[in-house]
């Protein structure tokens, strides 16, 4: 029994490992490619349309919820020690460093993820792939590359957005409805961020997070049984598994840019 259950693990270790090297393969040749401008700008707009311009609503409004939220709590904490115009310092901070690539890389994942998987996996089960490959058109060039340069393009700049909006919707909240003077509510963040330890920060963790997510995603839907639960599996292993991916990699990316 014993040596059964070594056996088992072993195996399934070397099936993991099997998995990492065909996702790396497939990186690989996504990105090394020979671009064909003409015929990869097409494909590029038309994947930057479905993965973000189509996502712009949800982080939108998740933006700017989580701001008014952020500010509401804050505000019920910093009254108490009389320093509610640091609100707007707080929330920003928040935002920028945390909150905004974060909750943007999972709503991406869970939103455009699953849906690049489920596209890829789709053409890969009706045998479309297959016949790219009989007609020697490259699948990597053709499906894959623009799905994840879009993927890479548009997330920080979905990041950036929700932040944006999360900032205006902690102004709601604390000029609007608490009564924070405006000047204090903008002077004090804008004295508190930096460009580049926060804002240059807050892109370098979406950049890192939309790579992670858009691989998991274009690999799993790649890789998925041709079948539609195999399809359905993929999907699902593609938000578990870029979501876990995305919480790890933040405290790994924190602790490199703001634990000194």
């Amino acid at each position: 029994m014993l040596i059964d259950f070594i056996a088992s693990v072993g195996r399934q270790g070397i099936e993991k490992f099997q998995t990492i090297g065909r996702a790396t393969l497939l990186l690989y040749g996504a990105l090394v490619s020979k671009p064909q401008p003409k015929k990869m700008f097409p494909l590029l707009m038309k994947q930057l349309y479905s993965v973000g311009v189509l996502s712009i609503a949800i982080i939108m409004v998740s933006g700017l919820f989580i701001g008014m939220v952020l500010s509401l709590q804050g505000y019920i904490v910093l009254v108490d020690f009389g320093a509610e115009t640091s609100l707007g310092q707080m929330v920003a901070l928040s935002l920028l460093r945390e909150l905004g690539p974060v909750v943007t890389a999972l709503l991406f994942a869970g939103r455009a993820g699953s849906a690049l998987t489920a596209e890829i996996g789709l053409m890969k089960a009706t045998e479309q792939l297959s016949s790219m490959e009989m007609m020697a058109v490259d699948p990597l060039r053709r499906v894959i590359a623009p799905r994840f340069w879009a993927g890479v393009i548009s997330m920080p700049l979905l990041a950036m957005m929700f932040s944006a909006v999360g900032i205006w919707g902690g102004q709601l909240v604390g000029v609007d409805w608490k009564g924070i003077d405006y000047g204090s509510f903008w002077s004090v963040m804008q004295a508190s961020v930096e460009l580049g330890e926060d804002i240059g920060n807050s892109f370098i963790k979406s950049v890192v997070f939309a790579i992670t997510i858009t691989w998991i995603a274009v690999f799993n839907g790649y890789d998925a049984v041709p079948t539609s639960e195999g399809i359905s599996r993929a999907t699902t292993r593609t938000v578990v598994n870029s979501s876990l991916a995305v919480l790890g990699l933040d405290f790994v990316l924190t602790a490199l840019m703001f634990g000194n």
